[in-house]
């Protein structure tokens, strides 16, 4: 199938081209232009490579049209963050296309109440990203349902890999946290570290829209999480990184009021958005009607990041 893929270079981009590519798709890498896949790979020789400004040509009414014209057979979307421009994409789609599929977010469900959460459960997001996400659901499966846009959802969690800082042990993505680890020293937490996060290897989410997408018959319609089976308590995290190290974890807790004052403004920021969620998301609906199982646990995929941020000099053991 001819297979375009919008915001191809980032983290999802990085492993789903080169699988797209494999497979034998013939490949449309639609991006800004601006960095290059965050591992190289010979599949990149392989496929047309189109530039293009979202924000600009969505602003002009173009951007539709320009991904309408590459006539493709697969459009996935993996850079959507407005409903306004969900809605211009999949009208200049319509009739167009076999199966769109949209990058959504876990934010959607807002903070968790029954864990593992399940795709059904009601939508409660916080902030203006999980509420655009969830609008942008909302809409492409009112479609898919009302009148036949052959959509597909994938919801992501905290997506990890080499090449970037993952979501830490303080739930922000500063890497002195994993340096205060690696060197044995203490490490404040909020309240007592039993908020949660949940990653996932950029690979299997990449793995993951393979799969929705040579599985229409049982994905359109329909979302499903992307995220490792289990979940991480933020104090469980310290000590599995301070372990990698050699180190025992020393860690200290303060109530949140004190603990921000303790960070900059921007990682406490960071941190509120990902301990007022504290995710702990099901996987079973992707087992159940695609087959699919992550094949990163968490701290696998945690890891593999780390690995590189001490190869790039990010992080520093200590003797």
């Amino acid at each position: 199938m001819r297979v375009a893929v919008i915001g191809a270079s980032g983290h999802i981009g990085t492993y789903l081209i080169p699988r797209l590519v494999d497979a034998g798709h013939d490949v449309v890498a639609v991006s800004r232009g601006k960095r290059e896949p965050y591992t190289p790979h010979g599949a990149w020789q392989r496929i047309t490579q189109v530039t293009a400004d979202r924000d600009a040509e969505d602003a002009d009414g173009t951007f539709g049209r320009r991904v309408a014209e590459l006539e493709a057979d697969v459009v996935i979307d993996l850079i959507c963050f407005e409903e306004s421009s969900a809605r211009k994409l999949a009208d200049a789609l319509t009739g167009r296309v076999r199966h769109f599929l949209h990058c959504g977010t876990i934010w959607t469900h807002g903070p968790s109440a029954r864990v593992p959460t399940t795709e059904d459960q009601p939508k409660r997001p916080l902030g203006e990203y999980g509420k655009q996400k969830a609008a942008i659901e909302s809409y492409l499966l009112d479609r898919a349902h009302r009148d036949g846009f052959p959509t597909t959802i994938i919801h992501p969690g905290h997506i990890t890999g080499p090449g970037w800082v993952p979501v830490n042990p303080a739930g922000n993505v500063n890497p002195s946290v994993f340096q205060t680890l690696a060197d044995g020293e203490e490490l404040a937490l909020p309240n007592f570290g039993l908020e949660t996060v949940q990653h996932v290897h950029a690979d299997d989410v990449a793995r993951l829209f393979v799969d929705a997408m040579v599985n229409p018959s049982v994905s359109v319609g329909e979302s499903f999480h992307s995220v490792a089976t289990t979940a991480l308590t933020l104090r469980g995290y310290a000590e599995a990184v301070a372990g990698w190290f050699g180190r025992d974890a020393r860690l200290t807790f303060l109530p949140w009021e004190q603990w921000r004052g303790t960070v900059s403004e921007q990682d406490a920021q960071v941190t509120l958005d990902h301990i007022s969620y504290s995710p702990h998301c099901s996987m079973e609906k992707a087992e159940r009607l695609l087959g699919h199982r992550p094949r990163h646990t968490p701290l696998e995929a945690i890891f593999e990041a780390v690995d590189w941020l001490v190869r790039a000099g990010v992080v520093t053991p200590r003797s």
